[in-house]
């Protein structure tokens, strides 16, 4: 046989890998609304430069038919290319074939590219669209989950890992994703669910559908399970490779330096009077945020879950940060179980990946309450405290408004190894409220008055005027510099560049345990 008939039979297999389940399944995947693996590769990575891995690996069963009905490539796409000229390694599964379903060859090629990525110290993607472990192979497929679910685990923190959900993905099929940093999910195509709503039904008797149980705007806004849900795939992959630009390719690396225009030493007057005059009076943090960073672009994470709390990431003179807030407006800003969490992962991220942390401070403690305290915020809250102090990455802090009790503390203070803390004229910051502390230090003389309403007021205005206020902390070193609100930009920008050097490290051990 002539070199010319092998590359001809080389083109023949490939075509015939490429088809996946065949014309009819794909058309099928189109008509509900989904791309197919190859599709979707082709919109994630730069043009022309995905290269592809065991396109011709077939599954090893025999049984149940299984020997008569292999595909080229056994339902999942591996491989690596470029986003935004850097190396990116990905996996794709193939709905049309055997359902995007996971069996040890399929596996395999996932643990492949996993390791792959890992090595070369590259970034890692999966577009899951799986309908779980392949049943014909039994306990090999869940072998293979496990497989993947040690890799997950073993290079969290070493390379990003971004799951994409791009169709229903149950059972065996959900672990993964949660293990990674980010998931995106696709509105009304994609589903994550341990247990179907069948086996619910069947179970419990409870009648629910697909898309409350496990749908993008239940992850997203609910469970807090994903981080981020768009309507189209085309647009959830373009905002996966928008979320890369701000990531470093792993561990040992700085973000992404972008050059801006946006004059370093910018002032902004309109600063000094977002924070209202009056204590309890809402007001929204991302537009202090948004007036700060490099072209007022801040690219928010978790945006649906857990409002009281802003996270995401931004740029200050180019250079990436991950910024953690108080959002007066939901909650008054207090921390609660939900945000706790939010936030800690997110601080566990950015440290795990050199980001430097900026913190905005506007929160008049714990949300009270049984639910909150049945819930076990004791223990949730102490997450959140566990991230910051445990952060040894450049921190900037600064308190805009109310910094009241423990939440004072949790909120990446001085005590927490925050670098530098800065704090608006606005700025409070005392144990309780001026309120709270009246009725409990002066509750004797209180009950004595003859007129206490007129005393209360009395007693809150020289409480406020000692302690709401940002000096007493300034005196004692909890606070590096007050500030004009309108310098804040180039302030900021300053001090993380006196820290790019900063090195700090923690005390020799295998790992900390975080209070999960």
């Amino acid at each position: 046989m002539s070199i010319e008939d092998k590359l001809n039979e080389l083109k023949e297999k490939e075509k015939l890998a490429e088809l996946g389940g065949g014309k009819e399944r794909i058309e099928k995947q189109h008509k509900a609304g989904k791309l197919t693996a190859r599709e979707r590769i082709n919109i994630l990575f730069d043009e022309g430069s995905f290269i592809e891995f065991d396109k011709f690996v077939l599954n090893r069963n025999r049984d149940f038919g299984m020997d008569k009905n292999r595909v080229y490539g056994d339902g999942v796409v591996t491989g690596y290319g470029k986003i935004n000229g850097r190396i990116v390694y990905a996996f794709s599964q193939d709905f049309t074939v055997f359902g995007g379903s996971l069996s040890g060859a399929h596996a395999r090629k996932i643990c492949k590219i996993m390791d792959l990525a890992a090595k070369n110290g590259c970034p890692v993607i999966g577009l899951n669209d799986s309908g779980g472990a392949r049943i014909q192979e039994g306990v090999e497929s869940l072998g293979g989950y496990a497989d993947i679910f040690l890799r997950n685990t073993l290079y969290s923190g070493v390379v990003p890992q971004i799951s994409v959900i791009m169709g229903p993905n149950a059972g065996g099929a959900v672990y993964s994703p949660a293990i990674t940093d980010f998931i995106f999910m696709v509105n009304k195509t994609s589903y994550m669910f341990v247990t179907g709503p069948d086996v619910i039904k069947t179970v419990t008797h409870e009648i629910i559908t697909k898309e409350e149980l496990g749908g993008a705007s239940t992850h997203t806004k609910k469970s807090g399970v994903a981080h981020f849900a768009f309507d189209t795939e085309e647009e959830t992959l373009i905002m996966v490779r928008e979320l890369l630009s701000f990531l470093p390719s792993n561990n040992m690396e700085d973000p992404p330096f972008k050059p801006t225009d946006d004059p370093i030493d910018r002032i902004d007057e309109d600063l000094r009077y977002i924070v209202p005059e009056e204590s309890n009076k809402p007001y929204n943090i991302k537009d202090i945020i948004h007036k700060i960073v490099d072209d007022g672009y801040f690219f928010e994470v978790h945006a649906d879950y857990a409002q009281n709390i802003v996270v995401g990431f931004a740029r200050l003179g180019g250079n990436v940060v991950g910024i953690v807030a108080n959002q007066p407006e939901i909650l008054a800003g207090c921390l609660d179980i939900h945000s706790s969490k939010k936030a800690a992962r997110f601080v566990r991220f950015c440290d795990a990946f050199n980001i430097p942390l900026l913190t905005f401070v506007d929160v008049p403690g714990f949300l009270p309450g049984s639910d909150q305290e049945l819930g076990g915020i004791i223990k949730e809250g102490a997450k959140l405290l566990f991230a910051f102090a445990e952060a040894t990455v450049p921190k900037v802090t600064v308190i805009t408004r109310k910094a009241y009790g423990g939440a004072y503390d949790v909120m990446s203070s001085k005590h927490l190894r925050a670098d530098v803390n800065l704090a608006f004229p606005t700025a409070e910051i005392a144990v309780m409220g001026p309120d709270g502390a009246v009725n409990i230090i002066f509750r004797k003389e209180l009950a004595k008055s003859e007129n206490p309403d007129e005393f209360k007021k009395e007693l809150v205005a020289d409480y406020k005027k000692k302690f709401a206020n940002p000096f007493k902390a300034a005196e004692l070193g909890y606070i590096d510099e007050i500030i004009d609100p309108a310098y804040l930009r180039p302030k900021v920008i300053s001090h993380f560049e006196s820290l790019k050097n900063k090195k700090e490290s923690l005390p020799a051990k295998k790992h900390g345990n975080i209070p999960l």
